[in-house]
């Protein structure tokens, strides 16, 4: 089994951490609740250090798959022309609350026009490489901060779960992709790294606000290998898989 360490005291039973898992809601881009209970080492680099340079030579922007808009918040100030995508509907309420006041305009489906930005921004978004090359202006960027396939697979294969995903999503494909809409790629990372869980609350949590991991999950559906993973992590103090990280930045010229 990957991931086990040092024994672990009794705490809150299996039910309670579960319940208190699913009573949490699932709007915006936030992990606050994990804080302590899911725990690792973020990427070496810095998204948002990497895109304040880029933002600070644009006159517009478009962030996609927003969120609850709270990168975009972070970055702040921003170009006068910024719009944000986000297409699922709770989160859309929640971004334009956020970002309203920094002026941005929330949408939920890609603008249809041509060279309309400067910067095309996606953290753990889509990267639709054909579109990005039609909204950037000559001499925009797209910086985007993806999930590889092969984020926290140990979870899947725990739980008795299908693969997160059926192909292969690594820096090498999206670099082809880039290329072959005509970017020119100036930057490239890729990096895989632990995150711990320290209770099956965590992982339950996890897995709902990341539906793409197991995309059947719910509690109940897993209460078996659930369980079997709560005995696990009580019995080494924790549960570890690896995640999957990569960063390319491209150019139109």
């Amino acid at each position: 089994m990957p991931g086990y360490g040092r024994l672990m005291g009794s705490g809150p039973q299996y039910d309670q951490l579960v319940r208190d898992a699913v009573g949490v809601p699932m709007t915006g881009w936030e992990f606050a609740w994990r804080d302590g209970r899911a725990v690792g080492p973020d990427p070496s680099w810095s998204f948002p250090g990497l895109a304040r340079p880029l933002l600070r030579r644009a006159t517009s922007m478009l962030d996609l798959d927003t969120g609850g808009g709270e990168l975009l918040a972070e970055l702040a100030p921003l170009p006068p022309h910024t719009v944000a995508v986000e297409g699922w509907g709770p989160n859309v309420a929640v971004a334009r609350d956020r970002l309203t006041p920094f002026g941005v305009s929330v949408v939920t489906e890609l603008p249809g026009g041509e060279e309309e930005f400067d910067v095309v921004l996606s953290r753990h978004g889509r990267l639709p490489a054909d579109d990005i090359a039609r909204l950037l202006t000559r001499g925009g960027t797209v910086l985007s901060q993806q999930v590889g396939s092969d984020d926290l697979a140990a979870l899947n294969a725990e739980l008795g779960a299908p693969p997160p995903h059926p192909r292969a999503w690594t820096a090498a494909t999206a670099v082809t992709a880039l290329e072959a809409a005509g970017l020119t790629v100036t930057d490239v990372r890729e990096e895989r790294l632990p995150m711990t869980f320290r209770d099956v609350g965590a992982v339950v949590y996890q897995l709902r606000a990341v539906p793409w991991q197991i995309r059947d999950f719910t509690a109940e559906r897993y209460d078996r290998t659930l369980r079997r993973m709560d005995a696990l992590i009580r019995t080494h103090g924790h549960f570890t898989a690896m995640t999957h990280r990569f960063l390319v930045q491209a150019s139109r010229w």
